[in-house]
């Protein structure tokens, strides 16, 4: 199945354009296959997926255990590759990237948000979020940094190391450093994971603000009907093929959904 997700309503106009640019992509798959095991074990994880994921907007990608959402992420985020398909992000296939080009690549051009935040322990809160440039021999960009601790809140709270952050402020502070270094696209593997429902609310809010005040692309995947009502659209994979997608979701609507697909 092919799908771009641009979902967005049409502009309040009584007669719209008769052409309108398209939306472009941050990120994309061909025929995507993903094979894991040998003759007699093997399992088929992604079935011929070909997905577009705008930019500038955020993406939920939502399945039961085993439909594949978690391998097409790191397929796309190039933390995996395909058996057989293209991956690209912007326009450069991640196929045709050595080891060396797709760790740079990832470093300069992605960013990554895990439930389990990955913070080091002995660096505090604005190290932590300047990280990936230290590794790249960069500096941040004043106005920027000001502009993503000032948006996900974490002002008084840069020269705490993370035993000194409760569990929502150290998420804050991995989303800020998914989003410092301008990325083109962020990857957001149940964010909200480890978080009781209110801390995590706040930090969907905060992804959400990332998109409509930043600019950012995100791309998450949830099993959390609540999380992903936050995204612009909701895509539905099952066995390892995309089954469905939803623009404009809400909680009801993708609990409906999810009973139908199973």
């Amino acid at each position: 199945m092919d799908i771009t997700l641009d979902d967005r309503p049409a502009a309040p106009t009584e007669a719209p354009p008769a052409w309108t640019a398209p939306t472009p992509l941050a990120a994309r798959t061909e025929d995507a296959v993903k094979r894991y095991g040998g003759e007699g074990t093997e399992v088929l994880a992604l079935d011929g997926v070909s997905v577009g994921l705008p930019a500038g907007r955020f993406t939920a990608i939502m399945g039961p255990s085993g439909s594949g959402k978690s391998t097409l992420m790191h397929c796309l985020a190039g933390l995996d590759s395909l058996t057989s398909g293209r991956v690209f992000v912007g326009d450069v296939e991640l196929g045709g990237l050595s080891d060396r080009e797709l760790t740079r690549l990832r470093r300069e051009r992605i960013g990554f948000v895990f439930q389990s935040y990955n913070l080091i322990p002995t660096l505090d809160a604005r190290e932590n979020i300047v990280l990936p440039l230290t590794l790249a021999g960069r500096r941040p960009d004043a106005g920027w940094f000001d502009h993503v601790v000032g948006t996900v809140g974490l002002g008084d709270r840069l020269r705490h190391r993370p035993s000194e952050l409760s569990g929502g402020q150290q998420q804050r502070v991995a989303v800020a450093r998914a989003l410092a270094s301008q990325p083109a696209i962020v990857f957001a593997d149940e964010p909200t994971g480890n978080l009781d429902s209110r801390t995590g609310g706040e930090i969907l809010t905060f992804m959400r603000a990332a998109v409509d005040e930043l600019g950012q692309t995100i791309v998450m995947v949830t099993h959390d009907a609540g999380a992903a009502s936050h995204a612009d659209t909701v895509l539905f994979l099952g066995d390892g093929r995309i089954v469905d997608s939803m623009a404009r979701p809400s909680p009801d609507r993708i609990l409906d959904r999810i009973k139908q697909f199973g």
